[in-house]
């Protein structure tokens, strides 16, 4: 990792010694905010007041944008939500330069079982649904795995999960928007009411409006999920074998990747079930004693090294698998609590784990975020998935990341960013680097360049949760901006409300 100076004794020992503010101090404060959070969830839902009280927070967000239009409009408009409390890695100074909007909308508003959909407010996070829906016997067709990602985060951008090779990204889950438009006007969109608007808002990162609703597709739901590893020593048959599992004409309804190394990893198929089977075993990963899910699934990769070829097959609790990385964050939270996997630590305090994102964010000193800027990487990649092969090689050469995150998903021939050769739908897979690299010759900026325009020459797409830096024609080439542009000559007030895509999402440009 690059060396960062740090500036005080205090910075030292955040950076070095970060448990030392996470386990005294970031958990217990998370395990408070999230038992008040569940329970206000749930008396809120509970009493039905939630949609009320909806419309009169889009009326004040209203007020907001008509006192901005009665001003002399010299800055843009965007949400006055923190940068820390975001799941983003970007550093949104644009914040402090714009008129920020208050935007509180975080409640359930309704499921409807007859048309099997939720509608849901922007800031309703992925943990809130499914707690939600799972006493009803239902869940998201799409549940990206960490429980603190919101709705507004996925539509504005976009989220993927093992479901996807089925169902698609997370928008192509969601059937409904509301939105509040620079002109102060509510805007319903659809593919049958306003459809240029609706096919134009995933990936726009609140660019054309402020999101206020969305009503999402939900499927029904079993008590647990049959997992079934898959260890393999040889990327190709490991590769042989996930493409051929995603393209499969009746599909397990869950496809995972974990790569550990460039050559050995696991694919894990699953299917919802309503009992545990006697051909495994029962596996709560979801306790607070558990060990973390990747280190699980990497003992049957090292038993599979040692020669055992029998079948490895667990049922976990249905919201247990939705959530199963975010206990340790994936695998990044072993990088600021070097012990938490220990079976002492999990016992004594598993219970607080993990601390909210926020909290470790808003305790970051400087010196930390340069460390992660110049010495971490955080990218999910999105290539066709015959060249999964092919790009895997590439991410070894120029990050050296491990483990490597693995995701089948489909991208349907509609409207929009994501444009697709031919045909009604074509299976992408989503490559996750998340730590620090390896690679002898790495520096942040030459080799994501280099990863960049990979993923360009392979018509492929990039995650813009995180920092990009390719160039403003790059940017364009790889995402259709034909109906977004379209959209932002058309609505009114739109362009001086709101800036480009590109310059909220690249480094170099944004402000």
């Amino acid at each position: 990792m690059v060396a960062v100076k740090p500036e005080s004794l205090l910075e030292y020992i955040i950076i070095e010694y970060r448990w030392l503010l996470v386990i005294p101090i970031l958990m217990p404060l998370s395990f408070i905010w999230k038992i008040w959070s569940a329970l206000r969830n749930y008396v809120v839902f509970s009493m039905n007041s939630a949609p009320k009280a909806h419309a009169t927070k889009v009326r004040d967000i209203q007020r907001q944008i008509k006192t901005w239009l009665d001003g002399d409009r010299k800055t843009k408009l965007c949400t006055a939500r923190p940068t820390w409390q975001t799941m983003s890695f970007r550093q949104g100074t644009y914040k402090k330069t714009f008129t920020n909007i208050n935007i509180n909308l975080v409640d359930v508003l309704e499921v409807d079982t007859k048309n099997m959909t939720v509608r849901c407010e922007p800031l309703v996070t992925m943990g809130q649904i499914s707690r939600t829906l799972e006493p009803l016997g239902l869940a998201l067709a799409v549940v990206p795995e960490l429980d603190q990602l919101t709705v507004g985060g996925l539509v504005m951008g976009t989220g993927v999960e093992t479901s996807s090779h089925i169902y698609g990204l997370f928008q192509h889950i969601c059937l409904e928007y509301e939105l509040v438009m620079a002109d102060g006007s509510v805007v319903t969109c659809s593919k049958d009411e306003n459809p240029d608007l609706f096919y134009a808002i995933p990936w726009s990162y609140g660019t054309l409006g402020f999101l206020t609703s969305a009503v999402i597709k939900i499927v029904p739901a079993k008590k647990f999920v049959r997992l079934e590893y898959h260890p393999y020593t040889n990327l190709k048959d490991l590769a042989m074998k996930f493409q051929e599992e995603s393209l499969r004409k009746n599909p397990h309804q869950f496809i995972e990747g974990l790569l550990y190394t460039k050559d050995s990893g696991v694919v894990m198929t699953g299917d919802m079930v309503d009992t545990v089977g006697e051909d495994g075993r029962f596996n709560p990963i979801g306790k607070w004693y558990s060990e973390w899910f990747f280190k699980q699934v990497e003992k049957y990769l090292t038993k599979y090294r040692k020669g055992n070829r029998d079948s490895h097959i667990e049922y976990i609790p249905l919201r247990d698998y939705y959530h199963r990385h975010t206990r340790s964050f994936f695998w990044e939270l072993q990088d600021i609590v070097p012990f938490g996997n220990n079976i002492i630590f999990r016992y004594l305090f598993g219970w607080l784990m993990p601390p909210e994102v926020s909290l470790l964010k808003l305790t970051q000193p400087e010196a930390v975020t340069k460390l992660y800027n110049k010495g971490h990487v955080i990218q999910d990649m999105l290539v066709p998935i015959e060249t999964m092969e092919e790009a895997i090689d590439v991410f070894h050469k120029e990050f050296k990341v491990y483990p490597i995150w693995l995701c089948p998903f489909k991208i349907f021939n509609n409207p929009g960013q994501l444009k697709i050769h031919s045909g009604e739908w074509q299976m992408f897979v989503d490559i996750g680097v998340y730590g620090v690299p390896k690679a002898n010759e790495f520096e942040t900026v030459p080799s994501t360049r280099k990863i960049e325009q990979f993923v360009a020459k392979k018509r492929g797409f990039q995650m813009l949760y995180a920092d990009t830096y390719t160039t403003l024609d790059e940017f364009r080439q790889m995402f259709d901006h034909t109906l977004y542009d379209k959209q932002r000559n058309s609505l009114t007030y739109c362009k001086e409300a709101f800036p480009e895509i590109y310059g909220k999402v690249n480094r170099s440009v944004r402000k």
